[in-house]
């Protein structure tokens, strides 16, 4: 739902995240809104390709279509369909987060700078649909037979105690493993309550079965909307964001 540079690269993307032989058509929806407009532009609104928005001072909006992202920034007035300036969206990163088939394995090398260096950002799942294993709240899931255990930090073997949804079942992680799969004996049906507990930390967390269907950006959002899968969301927008800054009309 936000703009990028329109090249082959942004189109190979709309392909690719919505699994089709061509470039899904885009509906620009409000996926983020803070400041004196926010009421105006609730998330979930959809916006039409002629239409504007009008922001005032600390507005801060971001857009999101089959593309991408785009965040605005009042005062000013936008045009809805208006290209920012921004590198094309990377398709291949995109095809990867939202795949429902195949969870691709992490890498695990470190994740900290050297002393001296920036702060490096924390670590994110590299698959919308695997479960944060430090996380809590509702997640979405698209294919409940594929589901994953994901999680920050796998330095050290661990093991995660899982309750809920009829059973209790265990999870293990070998050293330098961040990706172990979701205990048979622990069905993942839609709405139970689980409990996961590595002896560190523990998360509540309750699943929400999706339409597994291929849905591009757009349409996987409004979803995870729908479901409050509000951690998700948080995830698509970040990595399908193009340009982070003031937006020009």
């Amino acid at each position: 739902m936000v703009w990028g540079r329109i090249a082959a690269r942004c189109a190979l993307a709309g392909w690719v995240v919505a699994g089709l032989g061509a470039p899904v058509l885009a509906e620009t929806m409000v996926v983020r809104a803070t400041g004196p407009s926010a009421a105006t532009y609730k998330p979930g609104s959809k916006l039409a390709d002629g239409g504007s928005l009008v922001l005032k001072a600390g507005d801060v909006v971001t857009l999101l279509d089959a593309r991408g992202t785009r965040t605005l920034r009042g005062p000013g007035s936008f045009n809805v369909a208006a290209s920012a300036s921004a590198a094309p969206v990377n398709g291949v990163m995109l095809a990867a987060l939202l795949d429902t088939k195949r969870v691709r394995r992490a890498r695990t090398g470190a994740v900290r700078g050297n002393v001296g260096d920036a702060p490096a950002a924390p670590p994110h799942r590299p698959n919308l649909w695997m479960v944060d294993v430090a996380q809590s709240g509702t997640l979405c899931v698209a294919d409940p037979a594929a589901v994953r255990l994901w999680r920050a930090d796998a330095a050290k073997p661990a093991t995660v105690r899982i309750s809920g949804g009829g059973g209790n079942a265990t999870a293990s992680f070998a050293a330098g493993e961040s990706i172990t799969a979701w205990p048979a004996t622990a069905p993942v049906r839609d709405g139970a309550a689980y409990r996961l507990n590595d002896g560190a930390k523990a998360a509540e967390l309750r699943f929400a079965l999706v339409d597994p269907a291929p849905q591009g950006l757009d349409g996987t959002a409004a979803s995870l909307m729908a479901h409050q899968c509000t951690a998700q969301l948080d995830l698509l927008v970040e990595t399908a964001a193009l340009a982070d800054g003031s937006a020009r009309n």
